[in-house]
């Protein structure tokens, strides 16, 4: 039986990965170098990174988080949140 997707809401690890971007530079910069690509070139990035995560045997729930980023609105509304950490506006 097929399984309903899930919402960007039930993925725990990608608020997390948000909380981390926002703590720690590197993590901020990796993501904000994948947010500012062009929507087809971001997909293409994280594609790749995403089957590279599937070989390495990357943690799912990091994984997941990832693959959030894939959607186009949601991958805008992740800029403006760490956008907003890095200049020290709340959340």
């Amino acid at each position: 039986m097929a399984q309903t997707p899930r919402s960007v809401a039930e993925i725990d690890s990608f608020i997390t990965m948000l909380t981390v971007a926002c703590e720690d530079a590197s993590v901020y910069a990796r993501l904000e170098q994948i947010l500012t690509l062009p929507d087809a070139q971001r997909k293409l990035v994280l594609h790749k990174l995403l089957s590279h995560m599937i070989e390495a045997q990357a943690p799912q729930d990091f994984a997941a988080a990832m693959a959030c980023l894939l959607d186009d609105q949601v991958a805008e509304k992740a800029y403006e949140v760490i956008f907003k950490c890095k200049r020290g506006l709340a959340l």
